[in-house]
């Protein structure tokens, strides 16, 4: 097969797994009320080292900021978040993540777990490990490509 043809054929791929994950997913944060997009913003405000404001999280998700509102209105529904005042400007309201919020997070972490666990049950650990170390040196700013080996 070309390279060109094993290129298509791997692109392929990659977005039938891609899509199969995700459905994988979203079957298992249906029974906790979060869609994938709330995950995700959960899971952005955890990785922000204080509360952002909403167009920090709009940057950071890379989408237009009345998303990040309906997200922020619904998981604060959810009371997951809540808005909180900024301390230095009162013009200026920040998102938190709450108790209940962290909880949730934590479903959410196992939830993705599993959905990956039975994504990859056909592969032995050994080859769980070398699909990490490949995915791995795919990664924005990886200095180290991966080897052939031969196969």
């Amino acid at each position: 097969m070309s390279s060109v043809d094993s290129s298509g054929r791997l692109a392929d791929q990659l977005a039938d797994l891609t899509r199969r994950l995700h459905r994988a997913q979203r079957r298992r944060l249906e029974p906790l009320g979060v869609t994938p997009a709330q995950a995700r913003l959960l899971r952005t405000l955890e990785r922000c080292g204080s509360p952002p404001r909403m167009a920090d999280l709009a940057a950071l998700m890379d989408v237009v900021p009345r998303a990040i509102t309906s997200l922020v209105d619904a998981l604060e529904q959810h009371g997951a978040v809540r808005r909180a005042p900024d301390a230095t400007s009162r013009r200026v309201t920040r998102i938190e993540i709450t108790e209940e919020g962290t909880g949730l997070l934590r479903q959410l972490r196992e939830a993705r777990r599993s959905a990956v666990r039975e994504l990859l049950a056909p592969l032995s650990g050994a080859e769980q490990e070398e699909l990490s170390a490949l995915l791995s040196a795919l990664e924005p700013g990886t200095a180290n490509a991966p080897t052939s080996s031969g196969r």
